[in-house]
This record gives structure tokens, C-alpha cells and sequence, in this order.
């Protein structure tokens, strides 16, 4: 169990640094998401499921979701406010 717990610790510094390594907002969202999955792992690990099922709700779904939205309105915005869009 201590090595399946130290490989996830590792996974999860790994998908932090890229989380912010990222340079584009889409890939940070992704990574985001995958950053949330493995710590959701490590919580179900670590004998937490309600943390875990709460992480993957909010840090796996609800939040990467929520980013994506605000990114898609962004652009379209964008579509709006350009004057060869006519």
C-alpha cells in the first residue's frame, strides 16, 4: 500500500507542475482535470472517499467545466467585437 500511495504522490507533483507548466488556458484546463483524477486517487488511497468523491466532483468536473464555459464565452466575445465579422 506505501509504495501504490508514494507512486501516487509522485503522479500528483508531476501533474501539478504541469498544471503549471501549461502555457495555453485550454491545456492548463485538461491538466487541471487530470491533476483532480489523480488527487481523487490519492484520497481513496489514503482511505478518504469522501474527500475523494468530492474532489472528483468539484476538482475533475464541476470546476474544469466551469473553465471551460468562461473560455468558449471569451471567444466568442472576441467573434462579436471584431469588425470583419459582419
Amino acid at each position: 500500500m506505501s509504495l501504490l500511495i508514494t507512486l501516487l504522490f509522485l503522479l500528483t507533483a508531476v501533474t501539478g507542475t504541469g498544471v503549471a507548466l501549461s502555457r495555453t488556458p485550454r491545456r492548463q484546463v485538461m491538466a487541471m482535470a487530470a491533476n483532480g483524477l489523480v488527487l481523487a486517487l490519492l484520497f481513496m488511497a489514503l482511505q478518504a472517499p469522501d474527500v475523494a468523491f468530492s474532489e472528483l466532483t468539484v476538482g475533475t468536473v464541476a470546476l474544469p467545466l466551469l473553465f471551460l464555459v468562461v473560455l468558449a464565452s471569451m471567444r466568442m466575445d472576441r467573434r462579436a467585437k471584431r469588425p470583419d465579422a459582419e
